[in-house]
């Protein structure tokens, strides 16, 4: 290039999408999930142009829902684009899911002009005030020198220490700002130098010490994992942790397929026996939360001695275990392996504790196959539910990502469905979120594009975000959606008589929808596949045709409106 025409190339102006899109590109980020509209629509095309991936939704929520997942499964902050105003307020769904689960996500919203804040602007709303609550670092590019250092600071702090949701305000005359490539580039390399390294703590080699010597002089040990483990990808420690001690282990539901729930020293199908009697818990990635009833009696021990493994130290301060080891999971785990290696120690077989996690893991299992065994017509939730937990353990490795909400149907499925591999199971999560199922379903197709990936859904939770299966369809994503169609929350109206008074008692019930709703046919409206099915054959056949055609699908399952019970398993709090 000749002398004049690099100068020229290199004062030649770019504006603030522009320059947002390269920062993105620059510091990692592949892929970004959203709903266009002013004033970031030209930062959405020119990511694209660039070599960003830019999934385009309907609803922002479930963008949202989807980046905080793709957060999840691929270690990289997803980043969601709203637009102002409204925008911004549906993408705090996804922004606070992400937040709450420990997952990293960034939020980027476009908002108005400064100069014409605080005088009714178009969408205008304070969003850095507005997203504190839902993020732990949100900021605001003031002025187009700006933008580069923030995408940097907002993609680096959501994955540092504990993962979590972070917020980039975008104003619309920054955006509309322009600057010179070369000023650009300058700015580039400074935030990339700028990059914020966070270390944590070394853990004191005595502390590991403790948590072998706990570990060792337990009668009845228990190892109790969870999604953070999953995200810190310690499988592989922890089955080498788990099979030279012998040690039982207990996963949370989306611990489960870390070690494979058929594994022999599985204690799930034993939960109560073994959180009820275990004397130590080496507890890693899994917060003593309403998902573990806070690491309390009755459901616990009142004797207990808790070994937390959390990347945060306020977490770990705030649930007062018995030994806190901070740091990631997967590093806090090798230091242990070592440690043992040197100085083994395995239960064994015929350790009483062992053998009596095993005999109650068997002794459920047997009760639970004698419903499964049966074919239920009109379905309930076990018959339907069981041919499904066929079908996806015929499909081998890659074992695919099952995406589960509902009360009723996740309850279930959590039970039946059997999780081999690792972070291939999608729920409510630490929320108990409904509406995640179709974000997560595009975040998991996008992020492993080798796995098929199939949502167990409840028909209530499916509805929540129901015409993202145009998005399915528009990408042409290998997802099957499974809706149990019990014709509402929980199913049909479920009132005693005398409930059923007052001026608007001719109302359907508040849980009630349109029975029989022909869901598959929304699938079908926008190009898809839809199946009906009410019995086992028509099931197995709509679950083989849609597996090996790796398609969008909605297989559309009747279930008896009164086979479930009210809020799933958890009636008391309802």
């Amino acid at each position: 290039m000749a002398g004049s025409e690099l100068q020229n190339s290199q004062n030649a102006q770019i504006d603030g999408n522009t320059l947002a899109a390269k920062s993105l590109l620059r510091f990692g980020a592949t892929h970004m999930f959203g709903v266009v509209g002013i004033p970031i629509t030209y930062l959405a095309n020119r990511a694209v142009q660039l070599g960003v991936r830019f999934i385009a939704f309907h609803n922002e929520q479930s963008a949202g829902y989807a980046a905080s997942a793709y957060g999840y499964l691929t270690g990289k902050p997803g980043v969601l684009l709203t637009v102002s105003g409204p925008g911004c307020v549906h993408g705090l769904a996804g922004l606070s899911n992400g937040m709450i689960n420990t997952w990293p996500i960034v939020m980027i919203s476009g908002s108005c002009d400064q100069k014409d804040f605080g005088r009714g602007d178009f969408q205008e709303l304070d969003q850095v005030e507005a997203v504190k609550p839902f993020s732990k670092f949100a900021v605001k590019a003031k002025d187009i020198t700006e933008v580069p250092k923030c995408v940097a600071q907002v993609l680096e702090r959501a994955v540092s220490g504990r993962p979590g949701g972070c917020y980039l305000d975008l104003p619309a005359d920054v955006l509309h700002q322009t600057i010179s490539v070369s000023e650009a580039e300058k700015l580039l390399k400074e935030a990339e130098s700028a990059k914020e390294t966070v270390t944590q703590g070394g853990i004191v080699n005595s502390d590991i010490d403790k948590a072998v010597s706990l570990l060792k002089e337990a009668k009845k040990p228990l190892i109790v994992f969870g999604k953070g483990a999953a995200y810190a990808r310690a499988e592989g420690e922890l089955k080498k942790l788990v099979e030279s001690t012998g040690i039982p282990f207990l996963p949370t539901p989306m611990g489960k397929g870390l070690l494979p729930d058929t594994h022999s020293l599985a204690a799930t199908a034993a939960r109560s026996l073994a959180i009820g009697q275990c004397d130590v818990a080496l507890v890693v990635g899994a917060r003593l939360n309403w998902l573990l009833h806070f690491g309390e009696p009755p459901k616990w021990s009142k004797d207990v001695k808790f070994v937390l493994v959390d990347v945060c130290k306020e977490e770990i301060e705030l649930r007062k275990p018995h030994l806190g080891l901070v740091g990631d999971a997967k590093k806090v785990l090798e230091m242990i392996n070592k440690e043992i290696k040197d100085e083994p120690f395995c239960l064994g077989k015929n350790h009483p504790w062992v053998e009596a996690i095993w005999k109650k893991t068997k002794d459920n299992v047997l009760k639970m196959e004698v419903q499964l065994v049966k074919d239920v017509v009109p379905f309930n939730f076990m018959t339907p539910m069981r041919i499904i937990r066929d079908a996806i353990l015929g499909v081998g490795s890659p074992a695919p990502i099952l995406v589960s909400e509902g009360a009723n149907t996740m309850d279930v499925g959590r039970a039946v469905l059997v999780q081999t591999e690792p972070r291939c199971r999608l729920d409510a999560g630490t929320w108990g979120t409904m509406g995640v199922g179709l974000g997560y379903c595009i975040a998991a197709a996008i992020a492993c594009p080798e796995r098929l990936v199939v949502a167990v859904e409840g028909d209530s939770g499916f509805g929540f975000s129901a015409v993202e299966v145009e998005t399915l369809v528009r990408y042409q994503l290998p997802v099957v959606v499974i809706v149990f169609n019990n014709g509402g929350v929980y199913g049909g109206d479920r009132r005693n008589p005398e409930e059923i008074a007052g001026p608007f008692k001719d109302d359907p019930a508040p849980t009630s929808f349109v029975p029989g709703a022909a869901y598959h046919k929304l699938m079908e409206a926008f190009g898809g596949k839809g199946y009906l099915v009410g019995t086992p054959d028509e099931l197995k056949s709509a679950l083989s045709e849609s597996f090996a055609a790796r398609k969008p699908a909605v297989i559309n399952v009747i279930i008896d409106p009164y086979a479930g019970a009210e809020s799933g398993r958890m009636q008391h709090k309802n």
